[in-house]
């Protein structure tokens, strides 16, 4: 029987480390965020930063649906958010309205196991706009959120599809 040279077992291992991917995805992303934060310092881009690395997931097996349904909660709690904004100036029964609605949807859509991420967003987007009081920021936070998600997917679509070449590649 043929060893496996180590170039390949380093490889198989880092393949297969959860931990290790896991690690790989959050340095991209936020390598990635943090060049938009800097970049583009007139936009809010540490809610991109904070979208990308809220979006990654450590599950290697689940990593795609969860990442998925991650991008789904944000976008579900982003959206009630400026909803609930253009309504009313946040107080407490707007924020606990927020909290209920994304209850009803996530459940709806069968995302109940990511409402979490959605009630993050809501709050995150309502407590800051309720400091600023415009609606223009909150219209900047969901394109900044979005826009962090679908790089967030990306970045889990992009390495599982590179890890899957990889094990395939060396047998695995």
């Amino acid at each position: 029987m043929r060893q496996k040279s180590p170039l390949k077992n380093l490889l198989a291992l880092l393949v297969s480390s959860s931990v290790i991917i896991y690690s790989f995805r959050c340095v991209i992303g936020f390598i990635i965020g943090y060049s938009i934060y800097v970049g583009l310092p007139d936009y809010e881009g540490y809610w991109t930063l904070l979208s990308i690395l809220l979006v990654l997931t450590p599950e290697d097996k689940d990593a795609r649906r969860l990442s998925i349904e991650r991008m789904k909660a944000n976008l579900i709690g982003s959206s009630v958010a400026l909803v609930l904004f253009l309504i009313h100036k946040p107080n407490l029964l707007i924020i606990l309205l927020g909290v209920m609605v994304i209850i009803i949807v996530c459940y709806g859509l069968n995302l109940l196991n990511v409402a979490r991420t959605a009630m993050a967003t809501l709050i995150i987007v309502l407590i800051y706009e309720q400091e600023t009081t415009s609606w223009l920021g909150a219209v900047e936070r969901l394109i900044c959120v979005v826009t962090g998600c679908v790089i967030g997917l990306g970045i889990t679509l992009s390495t599982a599809w590179m890890i899957e070449k990889i094990r395939a590649a060396l047998g695995n």
